[in-house]
């Protein structure tokens, strides 16, 4: 099940939820009890396989931008 952040915007505490995706844009109130919260926006880390050495890149993004990085 995805975890999803929330901060409370009463009493500026983060916290975190594990519910279902078609649960992720439902109300979620604070810990302290608090309605007044909003859903953050999180990044995900993809990695490759364990051991497996990152591709090398030329530059930002790889030089197909033309950069010249």
């Amino acid at each position: 099940m995805p975890t999803y952040a929330y901060r409370c915007r009463e009493c500026t505490e983060t916290f975190e939820i594990n519910r279902p995706m078609s649960e992720s844009s439902s109300p979620a109130p604070c810990p302290e009890g608090h309605a007044d919260t909003v859903k953050l926006l999180t990044t995900v880390a993809l990695t490759g396989s364990a051991g497996a050495p990152m591709p090398a890149a030329d530059g930002c993004c790889g030089g197909a931008c033309g950069c010249g990085n």
